[in-house]
């Protein structure tokens, strides 16, 4: 296959997403500071955001701008990116990547439950097997619940609040998007929240910010940011195969994931939770909009 702009663009953004939860994991090993990585990262996006996509700032103050969903998107966005920081130091990239992709399937079971969405067999069939995916991923081996519970609990508990916090984020940028909201506009608004509600954080807690935390955090935004643009790109690129960026990308995250807890980190992985992996690749298969 030759290597198209939109698949350089894909692979690119499968890369970055990887990169982010290496950066996670990486952490606790160089004692950063995530809460000072996290901030800086949201200031780096958005001035990444700003400048290469170019939202129209007075776009974004009009009466149907969703200030509500704005707000939640900020809260939202940094607290779920710390759940995730403690998922991958708890659970390994494997299963932190994996929950990440299958927090998709949550808008879909909002649109079941909360907007009408008629059932389809297809679509019911890939939440079935995304829920047995998930439960396959978070089972943990009942020695290591006998041997630290703390830690056998922090196993499945962070990548269930990743799975949930992402995909409620999901909902409330498609909720944006419903208000007429630009793509560009209120993603650089939710960067901007976020970042200042971490910054407030920091500075209640009266946290001592260090160049090295900074210099993490700046790494953390260019992957973050990296993945989005890439991502955006690689639909632009292929705007007849919108499946095929989809299955692709979330595939090709928690492939890459799991070469990566497996090989380069030694994370060990059960026999039901590499079961758990093809089922959540059966199931994104299964749901793309072939």
């Amino acid at each position: 296959m030759p290597l198209t702009p939109g698949l350089l663009y894909l692979l690119a953004s499968v890369a970055c997403s990887v990169t982010v939860a290496v950066l996670l994991k990486l952490a606790r090993r160089y004692q950063v500071d995530v809460r000072q990585a996290i901030a800086m990262n949201y200031a780096v996006a958005a001035l990444l955001c700003f400048a290469v996509l170019r939202p129209d700032p007075a776009a974004l103050l009009t009466p149907q701008t969703p200030w509500l969903v704005l707000a939640a998107l900020g809260v939202l966005l940094p607290s779920v990116f710390l759940a995730m920081a403690a998922a991958v130091r708890h659970a390994g990239i494997v299963r932190s990547d994996a929950a990440l992709r299958l927090s998709l399937f949550i808008p879909l079971l909002a649109a079941f439950l909360l907007f009408g969405e008629p059932v389809s067999g297809r679509k019911l069939a890939a939440t079935l097997l995304a829920a047995s995916a998930l439960y396959c991923l978070l089972r943990r081996p009942a020695r290591a619940d006998a041997a630290a519970p703390g830690d056998g609990r922090a196993m499945w508990l962070w990548p269930l609040v990743v799975w949930v916090g992402y995909g409620v984020i999901d909902i409330l940028f498609k909720q944006m998007a419903r208000a007429g909201t630009a793509f560009a506009g209120g993603l650089l608004l939710a960067f901007v929240i976020a970042g200042l509600l971490m910054l407030a954080y920091l500075l209640w807690r009266r946290v001592r910010c260090e160049v090295r935390h900074l210099a993490a955090g700046a790494a953390l935004g260019l992957a973050n940011f990296g993945n989005i643009i890439t991502y955006i790109r690689a639909h632009q690129s292929l705007p007849e195969h919108p499946a095929l960026v989809f299955a692709s990308m979330n595939m090709g995250v928690i492939t890459l994931g799991t070469l990566v807890g497996a090989l380069a980190f030694r994370e060990p992985l059960t026999r039901l939770n590499l079961a758990g992996i093809a089922l959540a690749l059966a199931a994104i298969v299964l749901m793309a909009p072939w």
